[in-house]
Parts: structure tokens; sequence; C-alpha cells
């Protein structure tokens, strides 16, 4: 048999493999004949593909199901106990890393300082870190399936590069290599949004839609764009800089270049910057100081009828929805997610946001469109583990688990 032949069919049989995983993990406890019914494989070849999930201790059969007349099935389930996963959230001079279990309990937790921005000291950092992490919580008997890191910037997650990250000195960074080679296991590397809208849709907010658009309200301002069930990414990777969409022509320089961009007035330094200056124009307000202003408590004001806090949110409102309304005419999601501190008011917020969406979107796009706060608003490293879960539901790390 020709290579190419040979190398198709060793697809197929990957492919074939992970649909079965995948059933089982979502459907399970499973019998191996509805198993046939929904992948559409011959029986022998499920019953080829469970025996090979059982040695490899991927799977395991549990209690018999009801009989329906004849022998009765054997119901499968996936093995959840025996593995574990890391997943390390890389922001502005900290690390945040989380050990998990197959269904997403964080078992363990620890911040570090990430005190230099170069390069190789991220990288020792990471790495010494992650050592010591490992060793107070790493359990023997349960095998490291994955480490995932997770960062804000432009990054390659065929490769686990870090093409350009503003947080560090790290260009074209090879990170998935030179940690797969240090700890001798799989390890994925991918943009923090992205990952956190990965997440909702697997565990979250956003798990009965199969197209929704995050949007994250922090330092800076971006999107994870889910359709139908995976996450939107083109070949250059980067997508959904919602924050550099001009929304005022005539506003404050961007980082980026540009004037007007939705992060000079939506992003959280630039929210507590317009509410200082109105303080220190005289605007009356029960936020006394301008110097210990917090997204919180400006959320707070505004939650207990403070003018100046509420006419702020509207404005952040008005100019975020302008912002959202056209990726709502782009992608006709099923659902908008909002993360952030700026969410604790949200009964505010999101009828500013909903009025913009309603005028400046086809109505068809935008009738029954909710917008929901995301689930994981405080757990920052769900979004390596939503990285690693769908891996080992499609191809390319199971094949890994089975030696092959």
């Amino acid at each position: 048999m020709p290579v190419s032949q040979i190398a198709n069919v060793d697809l197929i049989k990957q492919v074939n493999s992970a649909t079965v995983y995948r059933l089982i993990d979502q459907q399970g406890p499973i019998s191996r004949v509805r198993i046939a019914q929904l992948s559409q494989l011959a029986p022998a070849s499920i019953t080829k593909i469970t025996r090979q999930l059982l040695e490899h201790g991927l799977i395991k059969e549990v209690a018999l199901q009801a009989s329906t007349g004849g022998r009765r099935a054997v119901s499968l389930t996936t093995v959840q106990e025996s593995f574990q996963l890391l997943s390390v959230k890389l922001t502005r001079g900290k690390m945040q890393v989380s050990l998990y279990d197959l269904t997403g309990n964080e078992q363990a937790y620890h911040e570090a300082d990430m005190p230099g921005i170069e390069q190789q000291q991220v990288i020792q950092t990471l790495t010494d870190e992650l050592e010591v992490f490992m060793a107070e919580h790493c359990h023997p008997s349960q095998r490291l399936i994955g480490i995932a890191v997770t960062i804000p910037g432009i990054i390659d997650s065929n490769n686990g590069t870090i093409v350009y990250t503003p947080l560090y000195s790290c260009r074209q960074l090879p990170l998935a290599k030179i940690l797969r080679e240090h700890f001798g296991c799989q390890v994925f590397v991918g943009n923090d949004i992205l990952a956190m809208a990965l997440a909702e849709h697997l565990l979250g907010a956003s798990q009965d839609s199969l197209d929704s658009i995050l949007v994250s309200i922090h330092r800076g301002i971006g999107s994870g764009i889910l359709t139908n069930g995976k996450v939107f990414r083109t070949q250059n990777n980067s997508v959904g800089e919602i924050g550099h969409i001009q929304v005022d022509p005539l506003g404050k320089r961007c980082a980026c270049g540009n004037f007007g961009c939705l992060e000079t007035i939506v992003s959280n330094g630039a929210i507590l910057s317009r509410v200082r200056d109105q303080l220190q124009d005289g605007r009356h307000s029960s936020m006394l100081s301008a110097k210990d202003l917090s997204i919180e408590g400006v959320c707070e004001a505004a939650i207990q009828g403070d003018p100046l806090a509420r006419s702020v949110l509207d404005h952040v409102g008005e100019h975020l929805g302008r912002a959202i309304a056209i990726m709502v005419n782009l992608f006709n999601p099923q659902k908008l997610l909002l993360t952030g501190e700026i969410v604790a008011a949200s009964e505010i917020l999101f009828p500013a946001i909903q009025r913009c969406i309603e005028h400046q979107s086809l109505p068809s796009f935008h009738q029954d469109l909710p917008i929901v706060a995301a689930r994981f608003q405080n757990q920052p490293t769900i979004g390596g583990f939503a990285i690693i879960k769908r891996a080992l539901v499609e191809e390319r790390l199971l094949q890994d688990l089975m030696g092959n």
C-alpha cells in the first residue's frame, strides 16, 4: 500500500477513535450499540476502538443497562480520576497555575510573581514555578496528560508559539516546544480570551449555543468568537480585535496608533480616567476622591444611583454596543457574553448595550439575542483546561495517550 494511502487510513482511524471517545465523554454512560447508532460506524469498528480505549485506561465499563430483551448491554463512560492537567494563565507580572481533573474540578491553585519581562527570564520563572507546583500537588498515581499556557497577544496555537504579547519581550517564542522538552508531556499555548470563550462553551454560560461571542473588558478589550462550536480563527491566528474598532474618530490616541478606538473608552483604565476627569471638574458624586477609584467602586456607586457613575457606564455601554452591533452583523451569534469587573453593574451596562444593538444591527440577528455575564469571571485558568479538554476529544491528544 502506498505511503499516502497508509497515512489516510491512519488518519481515519484517529478520527474514528476521537469520535467514539467524544461520544462516551459527552453522553456516557452509553452502550456500544448506541455509539454505533450515533457515530454511524460499523459495530466491529466500535468494538475494536472501545477495546483500545479500555486497554489504555481512557474509558471503563460500568453497571449494566436495563434489559430490553436479549443480552443486556454494558455501559461505557470515560475515566476521570486517573488523569490530571495543568493550566497556566500569564498576566502582567504574575502567573496563575491550577491543577484540574478531567471534569474541570480545580484541585490546587497557586499564584507567583513574574519579576522579569525578558524572554529567558519568563521561561526560567515558568519552569521553576511549575516544577515546584507539580512536586507539591501532582499525585504519582494520576497521569499528567498535558500543560496549557494562555496569555494575551498573537498566538500560533497550532505550533504553540507566542508570536507577540504586550506583556513580555517574547517574540516568536516556541513555548510549547520548550516546555514539552522540559516536562515530557503535551503542551498547548493559546490566546487567553479565545480560551475563555471555549471554556464558556464547554462548561459555562454558552453551553447551549454553538455560535457565541465573548467580550472581555479589562486592561484592554478583546473578544472570542465561537462558530458551530469551534473557536473562530484564521490562518493568521489573530481575530476578534474588537478593542481596535474605531468608535470615535475625534477621540484619544490608542496604543495601536489610531484615534478613538473602543479601548480608549471602554477599558478599565479609560473608565477610571473619565471618572477622575469629571470629579476634578467639580461634578457632584458620592465618589468623593479621585485618588482611590476602582472599577468595583464605580459599579457600586452606579447601582446605588450615583449620577456620575451611571452616566459614565451609559457612555461605556453606548460605545461598546456600537462595536458589538458590528460583530452581531458579521457573525449572527446565538448568545453574547461579557466578562470583566464592570459586569458587576450589568443592570446598567447591559440595557445600554442592548439599545445600541437593536438600533444598529439586523432585526433578524438581534431578535431574542441574550446578553449574559460569563460564568467564569473569577477562574482565570479555566481557559487552559478547555484547550486540553478540546484536544482530548479530538484526535491529537487522544492518540498521544493511546501511544500512537
